[in-house]
């Protein structure tokens, strides 16, 4: 069996890889493992600098990986090579402060001492997506590693490049070896990897029923999981907004990745008084963006990531126009063979249409109208997902109260794109996921908060 990576823009094969049987699997695993015994003992020193280290190898080599997210996934390249350069960002955040998150913590008993210590616990496994090839895997990465926790990463089957590179890095990086392997795999070797005695916990980043599967395996062999899934990221615009900063706001994020994030706005709710006027400056500002080769630094919009996910987007436009959505830009196929999808907009979008409910994973916004602040809130809250969302208003003092207790999600901005920092817990709640990844939050989702009691 192989895995074959297939250029978005053109469709031509890029390369073909092996895969692994379950006895190299078996065998990779046993070898981190064996790692982890060594490397679980290393102090912050050591771990702090080859962190640094790894950050100063993803800079030497960020336009070379910028083009192969590029070739692989489609992602314009200028994007590409912001993604390694917050990927350096988080490696160098967890090297500086990792020591201080995992810093005994007093507390006060009945003992002459008591403490909570953040220990280790072994091999992480983490099932990642295509979306974000680097910055997915390394928001684990840079935690785990820091922690004295080894992992193994099972990478989508569209970036196989993409994971051998990561493990090459932390090679280069001087880091031991087998702290951290790829496994080239299908998805169908996923719940075999997790029965695996070795595997301590899951990590994974990606669609709903793939959280739920991870988690349904991992539940019956009692192994904690950290789920980041899907999201259909709710943008509130408010009467008072200034709608020349959110209709910007909200093109940018809907466009970010050619609209292939989690966290992008995909549901701008609009308050009715300032509908007309948001809808013609989101239209303004989509028709500008450029759609191109993502290999082009002047490509704001590439393919999607593979010609079957842009025609399961299409469809889902054309089911959401069926039911009464206006489509007021885009929404027509490219010819040739590619993965290209232009920026598209639904207006008239209720309760009736698919992207009102749906995740529309690609460069396509839906437009709501709202009949007040109310409804606007409850239009937000009627998903089955809460990842991230976000409220337009210039009274601060409303928008934090409305960010902060009303809008039902995992991250919630005022005036401003939801996006992940490694400063920051990220994570969602209902259907988009459970547990936290980054800031000291996430770092201490896969220790061992072990209690200490001295007589």
């Amino acid at each position: 069996m192989s895995i074959i990576s297939i250029n978005p823009a053109n469709g031509q094969q890029i390369k073909e890889y092996a895969t692994l049987n379950d006895e190299q699997v078996a065998a990779k695993i046993e070898q981190g493992h064996q790692a982890w015994l060594s490397w679980r003992k290393t102090g912050h020193d050591l771990r702090r600098a080859l962190l640094y280290e790894l950050a100063g190898v993803l800079r030497e080599r960020k336009q070379q990986l910028a083009e192969l997210m590029a070739n692989e996934m489609g992602k314009p390249v200028i994007q590409g090579a912001a993604e390694v350069e917050k990927c350096a960002v988080c490696c160098e955040y967890y090297a500086q402060f990792a020591e201080t998150h995992l810093a005994d913590k007093l507390l006060s008993s009945g003992a002459s001492k008591s403490y909570a210590s953040y220990q280790p616990l072994g091999i992480v496994l983490a099932v990642m997506p295509w979306n974000f090839p680097l910055w997915q895997v390394f928001r684990f990465l840079a935690p785990a590693l820091a922690a004295g926790n080894c992992g193994v990463l099972k990478h989508a089957s569209n970036v196989p490049g993409c994971a051998l590179a990561i493990e090459e890095m932390v090679v280069a990086a001087g880091f031991p070896a087998n702290v951290f392997q790829t496994l080239l795999i299908s998805s169908s070797m996923v719940e075999k990897v997790i029965e695996n005695p070795r595997i301590i916990a899951v990590t994974l980043t990606g669609s709903t029923a793939a959280g739920i599967s991870v988690a349904r395996k991992a539940g019956e062999m009692l192994k904690k999981t950290v789920l980041e899934l899907g999201g259909s990221d709710a943008y509130v615009v408010l009467a008072d907004a200034d709608l020349e900063l959110a209709a910007q706001t909200c093109v940018n994020s809907r466009l970010i990745n050619s609209g292939q994030s989690c966290i992008a706005s995909k549901r701008f709710i609009v308050e009715e008084p300032v509908l007309e006027k948001f809808t013609q400056l989101v239209l303004e500002k989509m028709k500008a963006k450029r759609l191109g080769d993502p290999l082009d630094p002047a490509t704001e919009i590439g393919p999607q990531a593979r010609a079957d996910l842009r025609d399961e987007l299409h469809d889902q436009v054309r089911r959401s126009v069926e039911k009464g959505a206006v489509c007021i830009l885009g929404g027509e196929i490219p010819p040739g063979n590619n993965a290209f999808y232009p920026a598209t907009i639904l207006t008239n979008v209720n309760s009736d249409v698919p992207s009102y409910h749906e995740e529309l994973f690609g460069p396509v916004a839906s437009i709501i109208a709202a009949k007040d602040e109310e409804d606007a809130i409850r239009i937000a809250n009627d998903s089955v997902f809460g990842l991230g969302s976000a409220v337009f208003t210039q009274d601060l003092a409303k928008g934090e109260r409305i960010a902060a207790t009303e809008l039902q999600a995992g991250s919630s901005y005022v005036n401003e794109r939801v996006q992940s920092d490694p400063r920051l817990p990220f994570g969602g709640v209902k259907t988009s996921g459970y547990g936290r990844e980054l800031g000291e939050f996430g770092i201490r989702e896969f220790v061992n908060i072990k209690t200490v009691y001295i007589r």
